[in-house]
C-alpha cells in the first residue's frame, strides 16, 4: 500500500512538473514572438528610412543641384569662352 502511495505522489508530481513546464515553455514562446514582431517592425521602419534617404541621396547628386550648390556655397561661376585657356600636351622626341 505504501509503494502504490508513493507511485501515485510521484506520477502526481511528474505530472505537475510536466504541467509547468509546458506552461513555462508557453511563456518563453510568447515572450520570444512578441520580441520578434517588434524587431521586425523595427526592421521594416529601418527599410523605409533607408529607401527615403537613398532618394534624397539621389536627388542630391544631380548635375542641377551641385551646380546650385558651387554658385550659392563656394561663389563659383561658369567661366566666359575666353577666359578658357586650353593646354595641349607636347609630343615627345622620337628616340
Amino acid at each position: 500500500m505504501k509503494s502504490q502511495v508513493l507511485l501515485v505522489t510521484l506520477l502526481a508530481g511528474a505530472g505537475l512538473g510536466a504541467g509547468v513546464g509546458v506552461v513555462y515553455t508557453q511563456h518563453a514562446n510568447r515572450q520570444l514572438f512578441i520580441q520578434l514582431q517588434q524587431l521586425q517592425a523595427k526592421r521594416d521602419n529601418l527599410e523605409v528610412e533607408w529607401e527615403l534617404l537613398r532618394l534624397e541621396q539621389s536627388t542630391l547628386v544631380t548635375d542641377a543641384v551641385i551646380e546650385q550648390t558651387a554658385q550659392t556655397r563656394l561663389n563659383m561661376r561658369i567661366p566666359d569662352p575666353s577666359e578658357v585657356l586650353y593646354i595641349t600636351p607636347h609630343e615627345l622626341d622620337a628616340r
